[in-house]
């Protein structure tokens, strides 16, 4: 049921957040040149993908977790697309293909190795990676490993359908944040 809602959620906002996605695609392509950023992440079975976002960084930043750079690598632009989320919305491609779904466990880096470990200890890696979830409406983002496997585990343990919408609503609402800001 939650693949269905994915696949019509993400292509609504598709469709909906086309003239955003333009004109985002547009800033960020003047500021530096290259608008879409890809990196490896680790996802369903720990089967690794290509997550795609607005780049919000400098394009000679190392590929590290996010709480790791220094805000002198945020670009003008990133700083407003992160605390807006706007960044986030190229994901929804990888929601189309089925590497995400729109609630899950932020996906992380394989060089994140004490989240992976806690990660595997508790199952997480059993479902799809997601672009909100429990721990971003909570406001806990990868610096705290082991909060954001807790309230992973939380979710996953809990998930239905109606946690799900939930989840959503209040991403929507503003509940959720973006990757960290310095």
């Amino acid at each position: 049921m939650t693949r269905i809602l994915d696949i019509l959620l993400a292509l609504c906002g598709f469709i909906l957040l086309s003239p955003v996605f333009l004109v985002v695609w547009i800033i960020v392509h003047f500021e530096v040149k290259q608008a879409i950023f890809s990196q490896t992440r680790v996802g369903l079975n720990r089967k690794p993908f290509t997550l795609y976002k607005f780049r919000t960084m400098d394009i000679d930043t190392d590929s590290m977790a996010s709480h790791l750079i220094p805000s002198t690598k945020i670009t003008k632009s990133g700083k407003f697309l992160r605390r807006a989320k706007l960044d986030e919305l190229p994901q929804l491609w990888n929601i189309l293909v089925g590497d995400m779904s729109l609630v899950g466990p932020r996906p992380c880096l394989e060089t994140q190795t004490t989240l992976l470990k806690l990660r595997d200890s508790h199952n997480i890696f059993d479902v799809l990676p997601g672009l909100t979830g429990l721990a971003q409406i909570s406001k806990v983002d990868m610096s705290d490993p082991e909060l954001l496997t807790k309230l992973d585990f939380e979710m996953v343990k809990n998930f239905s359908t109606i946690t799900y919408l939930k989840y959503i609503v209040l991403t929507i609402f503003g509940r959720g944040i973006g990757d960290a800001v310095k």
